[in-house]
């Protein structure tokens, strides 16, 4: 499709769908955001929607400067994914007991372990760092001190909201009907506490006062702030990944239990909110992805529909223009109390009819009715990534 310039802006904002169907506020978010003076410029995906402070599905690469806000709450938040030597004709008919099994080893919603996870006794797991991972959250922001034995807890949980893990079927080629696991989720708790500290101290800095959006403040390079949020950034980037890291590893565990003959692929990993030092044009920028996953020449990751409509594994073509950058989802069309209020239970079951999951009043807001239409929001990044295997979940467990 490639993409077309946002008019308006100062610094260059390209967009991989058609601007006039952005919604006002995020437009005017993402006008916002290219008159920062520190913007180098903004990719902007196909499943770009408001968002707090920044817009979810913005691409900003930035000179010397970062926004807390344009990486937003949940730090590192993202997906794995691991195909297995499974079959569908593997796969009981009724799928009812796996998912039972995975929602019983692994805490869903605001839940936290009884006690933290042993890195030793999980089959599977990288054992490598996982003590100087934890003596660095004594560096931390000391506001946070309190929180370690909660985020010791919380480390292999999956969370709520828009968080899942899934067992799904690759759909047509060669590999038709090959069992794929898959799960998304992010910081927790503490990578929201760290993000919110950042935002309110950033938003304090006179540098920032008259921004037309206070909540874009930036940090800017070579002050203590800025050291103090990119330490606590990496940190906490790094528990997100040994934290879907635990869960893929107890989910194959889970399903090892019920299939003993089952082997298992090389996991795909990615972040879809975060920071990345990365050169273009020969600049040195700060790339900030708030719901966009990095999509360089050959690079591997993961583009989930709603829990309805299917998923898919991508390898990025490396486009520059895009920051080398694709969609991390598609995207939602509605908020969630809009959601909630135009579908009912019924609707919830009809749109996840042959998915073994919930169907109940909590879980509505995330119906797929809610988000775009995924295969169109493929059809707008050919020119960003190309389709390895589409997926259609069998099983979906939701926070």
């Amino acid at each position: 499709m490639g993409f077309t310039p946002l008019a308006g802006t100062r610094a260059p904002v390209r967009v991989w769908t058609d601007p006039y169907s952005i919604e006002a506020q995020a437009a005017k978010q993402l006008r916002n955001i290219g008159a920062l003076p520190w913007v180098q410029g903004v990719a902007v995906m196909p499943d770009v929607h408001f968002g707090k402070g920044a817009t979810v599905g913005s691409v900003i690469a930035m000179r010397q400067a970062v926004s807390p806000a344009a990486v937003g709450v949940d730090i590192g938040c993202g997906m794995s994914a691991v195909r297995t030597s499974l079959t569908a004709a593997d796969l009981p008919d009724d799928l009812a007991p796996l998912r039972t099994a995975i929602e019983a080893t692994i805490p869903v919603g605001f839940a936290k372990r009884d006690d933290a996870v042993d890195p030793r006794r999980v089959r599977g797991l990288e054992q490598r760092g996982w003590d100087d991972f934890w003596r660095r959250f004594g560096t931390l922001d000391r506001k946070v001190a309190q929180l370690e034995t909660r985020a010791q807890r919380q480390l292999g949980t999956l969370g709520g909201g828009n968080h899942f893990i899934e067992v799904c079927l690759e759909q047509g080629g060669p590999d038709d009907g090959q069992v794929w696991l898959m799960l998304h989720s992010g910081s927790r708790n503490i990578g929201k506490e760290l993000a919110e500290r950042h935002i309110s101290v950033a938003r304090g800095l006179p540098h920032n006062v008259d921004l037309p959006d206070r909540d874009l403040a930036v940090f800017l390079a070579g002050t203590p702030e800025m050291d103090a949020y990119r330490r606590d950034l990496w940190w906490a980037q790094e528990y997100a990944r040994r934290n879907r890291a635990v869960m893929l590893a107890l989910l194959c565990g889970v399903v090892r239990d019920e299939f003993p003959q089952v082997t298992y692929d090389e996991p795909i990993s990615c972040h879809h909110n975060y920071v990345a030092e990365e050169t273009y044009d020969g600049v040195d920028v700060l790339v900030t992805r708030k719901g966009a996953i990095r999509a360089g020449k050959g690079d591997l990751g993961i583009i989930p529909g709603s829990m309805g409509t299917g998923s898919y594994i991508v390898r990025g073509k490396g486009c520059l223009d895009a920051y080398c950058s694709a969609s991390h989802g598609a995207g939602r069309r509605m908020s969630r109390g809009q959601a909630k209020r135009t579908y009912s239970t019924a609707d919830l079951a009809a749109q996840t009819a042959g998915v073994e999951c919930r169907k109940d009043a909590g879980v509505v807001d995330e119906i797929p009715g809610a988000y775009k239409d995924i295969t169109q929001v493929m059809a707008q990044q050919e020119d960003l990534v190309e389709v390895v295997a589409h997926l259609k979940q069998v099983v979906c467990v939701k926070g």
